[in-house]
């Protein structure tokens, strides 16, 4: 953002080098805009904010989500266990609470996913069509989160007042 007094709050580019836990390491080749090796990505991080992009800030991303049948799409340039419907976030808990949305593209209809979103709490399942937000205390286990049917793109956005993503 342009130098000003408060230009240094507002970021329009997406992190570079992000660091990201062992559990998202399927994810690494994932992040950045754009084409990976001709397509375009299952998923495009847009902006990640945390305490390196701007000092005292909290965790949070934005992220697309692309169907397999949209043109261009990664069909299955992606690891064989995702290939495979096993991968996708395992389980795993934050020591801060955390905030998880999806939400649907289609501007008639933004309360549909045209999706499926597979997402546990815990030991519970659910089977999520509809744009949500969902609450996650700090400590609980959340996911596996997987994705079934998914027909329009999706918009995620995730928000934790961690400083840094662990």
């Amino acid at each position: 953002m342009a130098e000003s007094k408060y230009g240094k709050y507002i970021c329009t580019d997406l992190k570079k080098d992000i660091r990201l836990p062992g559990y998202r390491a399927w994810e690494k080749t994932m992040i950045g805009q754009g084409e990976f090796q001709g397509r375009r990505r299952m998923m495009e991080h847009v902006i990640w904010m945390d305490r390196e992009v701007v000092p005292g800030a909290f965790y949070s991303e934005c992220v697309w989500f692309w169907p397999p049948t949209m043109p261009g799409s990664p069909m299955r340039i992606i690891t064989p266990g995702r290939a495979e419907g096993e991968g996708g976030p395992p389980p795993h808990a934050h020591p801060f609470p955390e905030l998880l949305s999806y939400f649907g593209t289609d501007m008639d209809h933004p309360e549909e996913l045209y999706a499926e979103v597979e997402f546990w709490l815990e030991d519970e399942k659910f089977i999520l069509d509809k744009s949500f937000v969902v609450y996650i205390p700090a400590g609980m286990t959340h996911c596996p989160l997987k994705m079934h049917n998914m027909k329009k793109p999706l918009f995620h956005f995730t928000i934790g007042p961690g400083e840094m993503y662990r």
